[in-house]
This record gives structure tokens, C-alpha cells and sequence, in this order.
């Protein structure tokens, strides 16, 4: 009797788990069809893509729509494009970015070139754009919405059935294709072919202004302005960013506190607080205020911050030391820092719904 029940048990253990393993299997979340290629301009390496969520051209057209749809947002006032919008080169230009009520956050990060750093945010607490495409919608402070209620607002939205239909093989919606929907749109955020990349990567030696091409000296020789130990500058590519987290002193107050210990909240250690991922340099002349905290107003206010060192405090960076620049030098630096205005691409912008 025991065997016997125990037998008939398994039995509907086993069917319930191919039920479930079948059900599972109709909703997955990588997208169907042919995967597309994404144009990378010149200046900018190979692009990184994850096996699981290949780009395709109804998941990046998905992603995009979900990216300025406010639906996503607890009062439906806050779209991911209201701290990243392409007008201002995916920044929000305010010193700190608000959330919902007006609840003040970091600097808002430009999201362009995302798409090659190890770590999203300032503080590194998602390693990739699908990770990080959940967390603002779910944050208390950004767009305060639990995932399982913006799941349910998008799936009311009869627009979006054929969308993901086309883009995941069924019109379910999940958390997980939103996710991958946002992250195929981002990738395709891609800036290069400045000024700078038509010098440096496509032999063009009119391309830079006699002060640009002083300031690109100083930017990369170590005894002067030391930049590329930070911003880094390839052989044949250049992100300038290192993707690393650094304590240049930004924000540090009295006895060495940080009102925002940066990378020190995620990890716990104690030679991390006060570090913040580096910026990207590349549009920097078009997403002003700078830092973290949104302190410097302009890039000669960010030229004279590293030449003084930084803010002393316990945990500065190694590679944060006093250097010698003349009026010339510090010139020529935001000279060359302006020359770093790329190309936007196409199809970045509001969708046009009536399509």
C-alpha cells in the first residue's frame, strides 16, 4: 500500500513539474528571430552581447517604447527618459535627478556606451542592463512601483500585446522581458566618430583644433594632467572610462565623512568608501553638472578639481595627486574634452505611437 502510494505520488509529481517545466517553456524571455547587429562607431571596441538576450528588431523597437512610457512609474509621471533623456545626450542636465515626489537622487549618469562597462550606477550595485533596467522602477526613491504591478499595467496596455508577441513569440508580459526589452534598447545607444576618434583611429590630423590636439597631449601624458590613468585612451578604442570605482574626495565633509559612501554601501569595505565608478568623458562637454553629486558646474570647475588633487581624505585614490598645469595646459584640456561630442544614433528618441 505504502509503494503503491508513494508510487502514484511521484507519478503526479512528475506530471505536475512537466506542467509547470511546459508552462515555463511558452513564457520564456529570450526574444525570437533573427538577431541583429548593432552599428558601432568609430572609437568605440567590439560590442558586448549576452547569449540569453540577443538584440533583435522587435525587442530593441519594445524596449524603446518602455522606455518612455511613465506607466512604469508608481503615478505614471517618471519614464526612464525623465532622468535620461536624448535631448540633453541621455543625462537629465540637473545637478541631482528626481524621483517620485521630488525626492533628490545622484547625479543622473548618461547611459550611452553603457553597454561596455562591468558595472551599472554610480555605485556598481548591477553588473549588467538587464539587471539594472528593474531596479529604478522598483526603487522607493526613483519610480517606486513593485515589479509585479508594472508587469500588470503594461499587460493592460493593448498596444504592447502585439509588441511582445512579435518580439518573445507570445504576448505575455514578465518582469524578465521587460528587462531584456530595455537592455536591447540601450545597447543600441552607442556614441563614437568625434572629432577625437577622426584624429586618433581615422588618421585624420585636421580633425582637432591646435589647442584640442595640446590638450589631448596633456590628457595622456602621466606627469602632466594624468587623465588616461582613469579615462583610458587604446590602441584602436576608447571608452574613457576604466569601469573602475575611485575616491577623489567629491563630497567628503568634516573628519572624513561621506554623506554617500558610494561603492563602500554595496561592498563593506572600508577602502571603498567615498569611491564612485568613472564617468565616461565622451559627451562630456553636453552633460553638465559633474561628479556624483552634481558639484561642478562646468569642465573648467572639474579641470581645477584634479590639478588641486582631489579632496584629501583617508581613502583617496592612489592616482589622485596635485599636478602642475599652467592657465595653457588647463585650456587646452577642456578644449579637447569639448572635442569628445560623438555622433547620436538613429531611432532613439519617443516612438512614434501611431505607427
Amino acid at each position: 500500500m505504502f509503494f503503491r502510494s508513494s508510487v502514484v505520488s511521484l507519478t503526479m509529481a512528475a506530471v505536475l513539474l512537466i506542467a509547470v517545466g511546459g508552462c515555463r517553456s511558452r513564457v520564456q524571455n529570450r526574444p525570437v528571430g533573427k538577431a541583429v547587429s548593432i552599428a558601432v562607431p568609430l572609437g568605440l571596441p567590439p560590442l558586448p552581447l549576452p547569449r540569453d538576450n540577443p538584440p533583435t528588431s522587435d525587442s530593441i523597437a519594445l524596449g524603446r517604447m518602455l522606455f518612455f512610457d511613465k506607466h512604469l512609474s508608481q503615478d505614471d509621471s517618471l519614464a526612464c527618459s525623465s532622468c535620461h533623456n536624448p535631448q540633453t545626450y541621455f543625462t537629465d542636465g540637473q545637478r541631482l535627478s528626481k524621483g517620485l515626489g521630488g525626492m533628490s537622487l545622484r547625479n543622473a549618469p548618461t547611459v550611452m556606451n553603457a553597454a561596455y562597462l562591468p558595472f551599472q550606477f554610480w555605485d556598481g550595485r548591477a553588473l549588467t542592463l538587464e539587471e539594472q533596467a528593474a531596479s529604478p522602477i522598483a526603487d522607493p526613491i526613483e519610480m517606486n512601483q513593485p515589479h509585479n504591478v508594472s508587469v500588470k499595467k503594461i499587460a493592460a496596455e493593448s498596444a504592447y500585446k502585439g509588441m511582445f508577441a512579435k518580439a518573445f513569440g507570445t504576448d505575455n508580459v514578465t518582469l524578465g522581458r521587460i528587462e531584456n526589452a530595455l537592455a536591447s534598447f540601450e545597447r543600441t545607444l552607442l556614441s563614437g566618430n568625434s572629432a577625437f576618434d577622426r584624429y586618433q583611429y581615422g588618421g585624420d590630423q585636421t580633425a582637432l583644433t591646435i589647442s584640442q590636439a595640446r590638450g589631448l597631449a596633456v590628457f595622456l601624458d602621466p606627469n602632466k594632467g594624468n587623465c588616461a590613468a582613469c579615462h583610458t585612451v587604446r590602441p584602436h578604442d576608447a571608452l574613457f572610462t576604466d569601469g573602475k570605482f575611485h575616491n577623489t574626495g567629491e563630497g567628503v565633509g568634516d573628519l572624513d565623512q561621506f554623506s554617500d559612501v558610494g561603492r563602500y554601501h554595496e561592498t563593506k569595505v572600508k577602502t571603498d568608501t567615498g569611491a564612485f565608478k568613472t564617468p565616461t568623458l565622451r559627451n562630456v562637454a553636453n552633460t553638465a553638472p559633474y561628479m556624483h553629486d552634481g558639484r561642478l558646474k562646468t569642465l573648467k570647475e572639474v579641470v581645477d578639481f584634479y590639478a588641486g588633487g582631489g579632496n584629501s581624505n583617508l581613502y583617496l585614490d592612489p592616482e589622485m595627486k596635485k599636478i602642475h598645469l599652467n592657465g595653457t595646459d588647463r585650456e587646452d584640456l577642456v578644449a579637447f574634452m569639448q572635442s569628445l561630442t560623438g555622433e547620436m544614433p538613429p531611432d532613439v528618441g519617443p516612438p512614434d505611437k501611431k505607427k
